[in-house]
């Protein structure tokens, strides 16, 4: 908390001088974090680097999932507006520049306008097709509505981004482990977080995949059984110890 505070007014200066410095910025909170948690990150392939925007696509099973993707991509997060509101996360939230939307028919144009104008401008945003958390141990079915600002004014590259925890105390993770490391169904949020902090260390392993190019794939529907497949297929893997085919660029161990 006391790390948070103290890169809140920072962020704030930084966002109304500088675009990128933000974005540097954000990837050293979640950083900064990971340490203060016990968060091993080990990275498998490197972020697209293309001239227009980037979209990353991961699977969803903890709000760990925020920090190890943030500590990694330099994108916002796209998150549910009742986030925003929540103690703690929601601060942390607001630190990593993350785009709140309610999703709400009301209200989807405006979402929609405004984020493809943060992307127009440059950023790049982390998305969760999933639209909830798992138990770990699968990937649940990508709903094709939350993929349209792939297909939006911007036209990003999208990348698929697998997240599977696969240390715990310097040993493997059981399928048992998985259930208690992810944040699903009505757990509250403070004895699992707890619950985590008590345990010696954690690792991440962050697969990145080969990128999509803008209109290679037809709808929101073709692409999001493309990066199901992909996606669930590299946390198959690695849920199994195997190291999954195609990262982008050369792996790297960190």
């Amino acid at each position: 908390m006391g790390f948070s505070l103290f890169c809140l007014p920072m962020q704030a200066l930084l966002l109304r001088l500088s675009r990128r410095a933000p974005v540097r910025f954000a990837q050293f909170y979640w950083q900064g974090l990971a340490v203060i948690l016990g968060l091993k990150i080990r990275r498998l392939g490197a972020p697209v680097a293309a001239a227009r925007p980037a979209l990353f696509i991961a699977n969803h099973s903890t709000w760990l999932d925020i920090v190890a993707l943030g500590a990694v991509l330099p994108g916002a997060f796209i998150a549910k507006s009742e986030i925003d509101g929540w103690p703690l996360v929601g601060l942390m939230a607001r630190l990593g520049r993350t785009e709140f939307v309610s999703r709400g028919r009301a209200t989807l144009h405006e979402e929609q306008k405004r984020l493809s104008a943060r992307m127009a401008a440059g950023d790049d945003f982390i998305l969760f097709p999933e639209g909830t958390t798992s138990d770990g141990n699968r990937v649940l079915p990508f709903h094709a509505s939350f993929l349209t600002l792939a297909f939006g004014e911007a036209q990003p590259t999208v990348q698929p981004v697998a997240v599977v925890y696969d240390e715990l105390d310097g040993l493997p993770v059981r399928r048992g482990d998985r259930t208690m490391i992810s944040w699903h169904g009505d757990m509250p949020l403070a004895p699992h977080a707890l619950a985590l902090l008590k345990r010696h260390s954690l690792r991440a392993t962050l697969w990145l995949g080969a990128p999509i190019a803008p209109g290679t794939v037809p709808d929101r529907k073709a692409l999001g059984r493309v990066l199901e497949a992909r996606i669930g297929g590299a946390a198959a893997s690695l849920r199994q110890s195997r190291l999954p085919d195609d990262p982008c660029g050369a792996p790297e161990f960190s």
